[in-house]
């Protein structure tokens, strides 16, 4: 495979959790539990297939405005996993990291979430992102915030602001832009999820409820990603 499609960095979002409950007569909780099963197996299987990293939707910050009931719920299932996941990740030497708002979440919650991280930060044979209370908008606007600051504090001159600058103050600074962002559910709209970083990013949406998503549905989107020419614009 041409090095320039190697697919490194795969971006998710896990869309169908509640109409797979739904289909099933369960409770939104239940479809989100299993939600949570598949990506813990879904991180097995795209770094056994040589992914190095994942990017998750987890929970955006349009997703604050769900019923009390569900939002506490996903809130408590987030709390398990950071209470109970890091024996895996470590065995597995992943590396884990939060983008976010994360003044919008529970002090114990951030608490936690900057524990996984300092723990897992030398693990480097894979990386799983987790966007949590999370929207490109608003990561735009305050990477902006930041250098608009330096500037004011006479630390930067507008010419000196490009590309490569800005994406200094993303959440995402630390890994590579994704090669392929995947949808599932049949969905077919980006929703506010990184939108500075997948410009050039190829696209796959997947009528898989996120659910039901497995190695065989993401071994079908990798044999169809090697299938594109990746142009970047320029040609």
């Amino acid at each position: 495979m041409d090095i320039e499609n190697r697919l490194q960095h795969l971006a998710i979002i896990m869309d169908g959790n509640r109409r797979w409950a739904k289909q099933r007569g369960l409770p939104v909780a239940v479809g989100h539990r299993q939600g949570a099963k598949t990506l813990e197996q879904i991180c097995r299987d795209a770094k056994d297939l040589g992914i190095k990293y994942l990017t998750v939707y987890a929970f955006s910050t349009e997703n604050w405005h769900r019923g009390a009931d569900e939002v506490k719920a996903l809130m408590n299932l987030l709390r398990e996993y950071l209470k109970t996941g890091l024996d895996e990740l470590q065995k597995n030497k992943v590396r884990i990291i939060f983008i976010g708002e994360r003044y919008m979440l529970d002090d114990d919650i951030v608490d936690h979430m900057c524990e996984i991280e300092r723990k897992t930060a030398e693990n480097d044979e894979f990386t799983l992102c987790m966007a949590i209370s999370y929207g490109a908008r608003q990561e735009i606007v305050s990477a902006v915030r930041s250098l608009v600051k330096l500037a004011s504090d006479g630390q930067l001159n507008a010419q000196d602001v490009d590309e490569k600058l800005l994406e200094e103050y993303l959440y995402t600074k630390d890994i590579p832009n994704p090669d392929l962002l995947v949808r599932t559910s049949g969905e077919q709209r980006i929703s506010n999820y990184l939108l500075w970083q997948i410009a050039y990013s190829e696209l796959y949406f997947s009528d898989v409820l996120w659910p039901d998503f497995d190695r065989t549905e993401l071994e079908k989107i990798i044999q169809n990603y090697k299938t594109r020419e990746r142009r970047y614009g320029k040609k």
